[in-house]
């Protein structure tokens, strides 16, 4: 019997969309579907070298990038909207070309607008209902929520009710129609590892901040004498070295290889990006958080688990590893139900 042809289309924006689809992507191949991956950057990269036997297809670019200073975040980003909006119909013109040449039956979109087909299933994933952006959070909102009114339904990686991730990104007073809580998405599990680190430091998200946050923390790893290790979060060939010989350096780990790093580390530090913190309450770790200066969604994050005595946080200009010393304040992260029914949620695609 011929399989039904999944096209997973992910934002480039960080590794973050791209690590969260790792696991839907597995379970859609043990559902016995064909699955096709398209991306751009080092989301597609991530993607290719994960799967790499699965056709792959370059999406345009939205090219969203930071400026250096937080204040000036939410203008740049409003410059680029001309930008993003056009590849939103780049990207809306190749899927048609993709569902006529490879016969698509469904597509699975992680927060790309373009990705979906009046004729075919698509499915929208995303965390935020709720788009916050300060004083144009509503505005941000209502556009965000246009879009994913367009698609037949919108999964949010996540737990309904109170014990949940999102907080209100994820849980709006009313749910629409087509929002359906999956369940919270992560790539690892939780198997018992040996202490090898006592912090792990997992770079992650858009430049220049990933090199500011990445220079930030050398200087105040430089002198340590606790086990570190330093996972830059690019995939480059160019290696760094460090002078202390406690603090360990690498470029990229794969899922695997992450995987262990975080079990045999006593404490993450990392940034509040959402997939990030999927991961650390599906390994129950204790993190010392440091948000991307000017992104509203990982400042909430940090603030709101910080609230629930959960997991410390500073801005990136403040931080120094004595900051570090606040983690004994905290409870870390303990699991929620991680147990996503993927066959109901895919049964979608099987009508069709």
């Amino acid at each position: 019997m011929h399989k039904k042809r999944i096209l997973v289309a992910v934002l480039n924006w960080g590794l973050g969309h791209a690590t969260r689809c790792i696991p839907l992507i597995k379970e859609l191949q043990q559902h016995n579907f064909e699955v096709f991956i398209a991306s751009d950057g080092a989301a597609l990269e991530l993607l290719k070298k994960e799967f790499s036997p699965i056709k792959a297809f370059e999406l345009p670019s939205y090219n969203i990038s930071y400026s250096k200073s937080a204040s000036s975040f939410k203008w740049k980003l409003f410059t680029e909207t001309p930008g993003i909006l056009k590849a939103i119909r780049l990207e809306r013109k190749k899927i048609k070309d993709l569902v006529a040449t490879h016969h698509l039956n469904g597509i699975i979109s992680d927060n790309r607008f373009g990705c979906r087909h009046n004729n075919i299933t698509s499915v929208f994933i995303t965390h935020q209902l709720s788009v916050l952006s300060g004083s144009t959070t509503y505005l941000s909102s209502k556009i965000h929520q246009n879009y994913i009114s367009k698609f037949h339904e919108c999964w949010i990686p996540d737990t309904p009710g109170n014990h949940n991730l999102s907080g209100v990104m994820g849980h709006l007073k009313e749910t629409p129609k087509n929002v359906k809580y999956i369940g919270p998405l992560s790539r690892f599990n939780k198997i018992p590892q040996q202490k090898k680190y006592d912090y792990a430091a997992i770079l992650s998200g858009p430049e220049p901040q990933r090199t500011m946050l990445e220079e930030k923390l050398l200087s105040s790893f430089q002198n340590s004498d606790k086990k570190i290790i330093l996972v830059r979060g690019i995939i480059a060939e160019n290696t760094i070295f460090s002078k202390n010989s406690n603090l360990k350096i690498k470029n990229y780990l794969t899922s695997k290889a992450l995987q262990e790093v975080i079990l045999s580390s006593e404490v993450i530090i990392c940034r509040s990006g959402y997939s990030s913190i999927m991961d650390l309450a599906k390994l129950e770790k204790k993190a010392f958080l440091i948000p991307t200066p000017g992104q509203y969604e990982q400042e909430y994050l940090a603030r709101r688990f910080k609230k629930l005595g959960i997991a410390p946080f500073c801005k990136q200009e403040d931080f120094d590893i004595s900051k570090l010393e606040d983690l004994k304040d905290f409870s870390g992260f303990s699991s929620l139900d991680f147990s996503v029914s993927f066959r109901d949620i895919f049964a979608l695609f099987k009508g069709k």
